[in-house]
C-alpha cells in the first residue's frame, strides 16, 4: 500500500496530492493557484510502503520522469501562478539520487539519466512561475541540485544540512551542481564544498545566500506557512506576468553581456507596459487603493 499523501488535506487551501505516474511525486494545485510537488520515495528510490516520516525521498529517472510531468502541469495550467517544491515526512527533502539504482545501471544510462535530469531542472528554471523550494529535512547531493533550480529556498530550523559531498563516492555533482553552486556562492567557496564533501548547516548556507530563510516550526507548521507565503504571489495579489518577467531577466540576463541583459530587460519592460495588470497597478497607485490583479 503507498503511504497517507503527507499534504492530503490543507482546511485553507482545499490541497490534495495525489501520485503521478510512477507513483514517486505527489501533485496538487491549491485553490489560490499554488501547485505543490512533493518528492516522496524509500531509501531505494522506490514507492513507500506504508507511512515513513523519515523517508529519504532518493531520485531515481521514474522519479524524475515524474518530476517532469508535474513541470510541464505546472506550466501548462494557467491557473498555477506559483509553484512549490518540497519533500515528504520531516527528515529529508531529498537524500539526492539511489546509489542502488546507479549500481546497478550502465554508463551508458548513468549518462542519460544526468542528461535528463539537466534537462528537467532547466525546464523548471525556465517556467515563468515562480519556484519556491521548501527544504523539510536534509537536502544533499541531488536533493541540493534539485533545490538549486528553484528561484527561492526556504528550510526548516533545525531539521537537517545541505551539500554536494559526490566526491566521496568518485564522482562529482552531475544534474547541475557543479553549474548551479558555482553560480549561487561564488566559484572558490563552492569549489572547496565540493571536493572537501562538506555537510553544511542551514544557517552557514543562509549566510551564503544557499538558502533565502530559515524558518522555526514543526513540518506541519511550515507546510501552511510556506503556502501562506507563497499566497503572496497569486492572483489578486500579485501581476503574475511581471513576476515571470522579472525571473526571465534575472535567469536569463547574467548568462549574456551586460548591454544584451540591458535590451532583454527593455524588452520585457515593453511587453509589461502594454499589459492590463500594469494599467491596473499604476491606476491603483495614483488612486491610493490596493490593485487587483488579473494575470492579463
Amino acid at each position: 500500500m503507498r503511504a497517507p499523501v503527507a499534504w492530503a488535506m490543507s482546511d485553507l487551501y482545499g490541497l490534495k496530492l495525489e501520485p503521478l505516474t510512477n507513483s514517486l511525486v505527489n501533485y496538487g494545485v491549491t485553490n489560490n493557484g499554488i501547485a505543490v510537488i512533493e518528492l516522496t520515495s524509500d531509501s531505494a528510490g522506490a514507492p513507500l510502503e506504508g507511512t515513513n516520516d523519515r523517508s529519504p525521498n532518493t531520485y531515481t529517472h521514474g522519479m524524475m520522469r515524474d518530476i517532469d510531468e508535474a513541470i510541464v502541469r505546472a506550466r501548462f495550467d494557467d491557473d498555477v501562478t506559483c509553484i512549490v517544491l518540497t519533500g515528504n515526512g520531516s527528515s529529508f527533502f531529498s537524500a539526492g539520487a539511489s546509489i542502488q539504482m546507479l549500481n546497478s545501471v550502465t554508463p551508458g544510462f548513468k549518462y542519460n539519466f544526468c542528461l535528463h535530469a539537466n534537462e528537467t531542472l532547466s525546464r523548471l528554471e525556465q517556467t515563468a512561475k515562480l519556484v519556491v523550494c521548501a527544504i523539510n529535512g536534509h537536502a544533499v547531493g541531488g536533493g541540493l541540485e534539485i533545490a538549486m533550480a528553484a528561484d527561492i529556498r526556504i528550510a526548516r530550523k533545525n531539521s537537517g544540512k545541505v551539500g554536494l559531498p559526490e566526491i566521496n563516492l568518485g564522482v562529482l555533482a552531475g544534474t547541475g551542481g557543479t553549474a548551479r553552486l558555482t553560480r549561487l556562492i561564488g566559484k572558490a567557496r563552492a569549489l572547496e564544498m565540493m571536493v572537501t564533501g562538506e555537510l553544511m548547516s542551514f544557517e552557514d548556507a543562509h549566510s551564503l545566500s544557499l538558502i533565502n530563510h530559515i524558518w522555526e516550526g514543526d513540518a506541519d507548521d511550515f507546510r501552511q506557512d510556506i503556502l501562506d507565503w507563497c499566497s503572496q504571489f497569486t492572483l489578486p495579489n500579485k501581476a503574475v506576468k511581471a513576476v515571470g518577467n522579472i525571473k526571465r531577466s534575472c535567469q536569463t540576463g547574467p548568462e549574456i553581456p551586460f548591454e544584451y541583459h540591458l535590451a532583454l530587460e527593455r524588452e520585457l519592460q515593453a511587453a509589461l507596459f502594454n499589459s492590463t495588470d500594469a494599467k491596473e497597478g499604476i491606476a491603483a497607485y495614483v488612486e491610493k487603493r490596493v490593485a487587483n490583479f488579473t494575470g492579463e
